[in-house]
């Protein structure tokens, strides 16, 4: 009975879509399954604090497929849309979404070689301020963005061997860490039909993933307790003795719990936003060039109205 109401259910599904989309769900369903993973046909203004996510309005991510182990990570098209009316423009991304252990800084890989001569196209304009060269010919594939007296912390993170993983295998995606999360960005489907684009991906998270324990350790020391609270708290009474070591404390201390908690400062939690000079300045001149065709026209209808009269 459950199995005819299953059938039943898929056919009227495909009649109301279409036998395309139908077809194209129940090849992604069953990918999924193939590799333990749960596939989604859409999820309405998914909760996720990538860039790419809260822009606009009509946000939608869809064909989205979730595996849970060894740690989750999410392949999805998201399409959001700016303006009304006629002024409507949607736009659309693959992503991909790795969820961390630990909180890490915001930092913005943007690849060069998928930006335009407008420059970046990512949908937020960053502060070059914020731009830090690493060694190498990273800067030939990437430009890295990090907040700033977090420069430190980057160079930490992304290591010569992390570096050379990100180039030899994501060189054509944006990479932004936000939270506890990485997110990799494409302008083309994350979740296709398309066996190489899948090999590919499933390539990157695998050549990232042994990378992440690494990731994993890093703690902000802006979030350390002041060194001069314990000390008050374990005043010495007065007379007594000198302790024999400037560091001896009354009781073991656990290694353990001198470390800063996990999280980051707020002054590391967001990238600054910058204007985007590039589409101003293009925009300006997209104006005054129609302006002054606008007065060409004039002038030239002037002229031809009094060409013929003479003083």
């Amino acid at each position: 009975m459950l199995v005819v109401i299953v059938g039943a259910v898929v056919a009227i599904i495909v009649r109301v879509v279409g036998a395309g989309s139908g077809e194209r769900w129940w090849r992604l369903d069953r990918f999924a399954q193939a590799n333990a993973m749960t596939w989604y046909p859409v999820v309405s203004d998914p909760p996720l604090p990538g860039m790419i996510f809260g822009l606009g309005h009509g946000r939608v991510a869809a064909d989205v497929v979730r595996g849970e182990r060894p740690r989750f990570v999410e392949f999805g098209n998201y399409t959001y849309k700016t303006g009304s009316g006629k002024n409507e423009s949607t736009h659309r991304w693959g992503y991909v979404a790795v969820k961390l252990s630990t909180p890490l800084p915001n930092i913005v890989l943007d690849a060069v070689g998928n930006n335009s001569f407008l420059g970046s196209n990512l949908p937020a304009s960053l502060d070059k301020s914020q731009r830090l060269s690493l060694e190498g010919d990273f800067d030939r594939y990437f430009t890295l963005f990090c907040p700033q007296g977090y420069e430190a912390d980057a160079l930490y993170l992304f290591t010569p061997d992390i570096m050379a993983r990100f180039v030899d295998h994501a060189a054509a995606l944006d990479a932004e860490i936000v939270d506890d999360w990485l997110f990799l960005y494409t302008p083309r489907e994350a979740s296709t039909l398309d066996a190489a684009t899948w090999a590919w991906l499933f390539s990157v998270v695998a050549a990232l993933l042994d990378k992440f324990a690494q990731w994993e350790r890093w703690r902000d020391e802006r979030l350390a307790a002041p060194a001069s609270a314990p000390a008050a708290m374990a005043a010495p009474t007065p007379g007594a003795p000198a302790p024999a070591g400037a560091t001896a404390l009354p009781f073991a201390a656990p290694a353990a719990l001198l470390r800063p908690p996990p999280g980051v400062a707020p002054q590391g939690r967001r990238l600054k936003r910058g204007v985007p000079w590039g589409f101003i300045v293009i925009f300006g001149v997209i104006v005054v060039v129609m302006l002054l065709g606008q007065v060409g026209v004039f002038g030239g209808l002037l002229g031809g109205l009094f060409s013929g009269v003479t003083p």
